[in-house]
C-alpha cells in the first residue's frame, strides 16, 4: 500500500477525526514500534515551559518513572518515610524532575504531552490493524486506508472488536468510517508515561 502520510493528509485526518483531535495540537509522522505513524499530540504547556527553564531533557527509563510515580506531584514528602533502598532510587532521579531538600523531596515532573490519536499509515489493512494494537496501552488509534479493504464489512467488525478506528482516503477526501474506542486508562503506568517521554524527545 502506498504511503499516504503528508502535511495535507495530516490536515485531512484532523478534520475527519473531529473532537478526537482538539484544536491547537500538533501532528507528526514518525516511525514507532516498527511502523509509520501519524501522531496527534498536545504539549502540557506548563510542564514544557518548566522543563525548558530547567534545561531538562526527556525522562526515559521505566524504573525512573516508576520512582516518580510513587511521589505525589508538588507535595513535600519526608525522606525518612522511605526505606534506604528507596532513598537511593530517589537520589538517582534526574535533575529538574524533583526538588530535593535535606529532609524532604517534592516531585515536579509530569507527563510533558498528551497523545490524542495514533494513525497507522502506509501498510496493508490487516497489517496496519495489527500494528495499531501496539498503541492500545497509550492512546486512541486508527488505521488509514488508501482504498477499501477486501471484505470491508469484516474488516470494520474486526477493527471495532479491537477498538481501532478506520479512516478511508477517497476521491472526496478522508472520512472516518469507524470511530476508535476512546482511550480511558484504568491507571497511570510507567510504561504509558515512558511512551510520552520518547515521543517528547523526538518532537520538542
Amino acid at each position: 500500500m502506498e504511503v499516504v502520510a503528508s502535511s495535507a493528509v495530516g490536515r485531512s485526518v484532523r478534520v475527519a477525526s473531529g473532537a478526537l483531535v482538539p484544536v491547537g495540537g500538533h501532528a507528526e509522522t514518525l516511525f514507532l514500534f516498527g511502523s509509520e505513524v501519524l501522531v496527534f499530540y498536545r504539549f502540557d504547556a506548563t510542564e514544557h515551559a518548566r522543563r525548558q527553564g530547567a534545561g531538562m531533557t526527556a525522562l526515559t527509563g521505566v524504573q525512573t518513572l516508576e520512582t516518580l510515580l510513587a511521589l505525589p506531584v508538588d507535595v513535600p514528602v519526608p525522606l525518612d518515610s522511605f526505606s534506604a533502598g528507596d532513598r537511593a532510587a530517589l537520589r538517582r532521579l534526574p535533575a529538574g524532575s524533583v526538588d530535593r531538600g535535606r529532609r524532604e523531596i517534592v516531585r515536579r515532573a509530569v507527563r510533558p504531552l498528551h497523545v490524542d490519536l495514533a494513525v497507522l499509515t502506509g501498510q496493508q489493512p490487516r497489517r496496519a490493524l495489527e500494528a495499531a494494537s501496539r498503541f492500545a496501552p497509550f492512546c486512541s488509534r486508527a488505521v488509514l486506508l488508501r482504498r477499501p479493504a477486501p471484505r470491508m464489512d469484516d474488516f470494520l467488525n474486526e477493527a471495532s472488536f479491537y477498538g481501532a478506528g478506520v479512516l478511508l482516503d477517497s476521491p472526496s477526501g478522508i472520512d472516518m468510517v469507524l470511530q476508535p474506542r476512546p482511550y480511558r486508562p484504568q491507571r497511570h503506568t510507567a510504561a504509558a508515561w515512558n511512551f510520552t517521554e520518547k515521543l517528547y524527545r523526538r518532537v520538542r
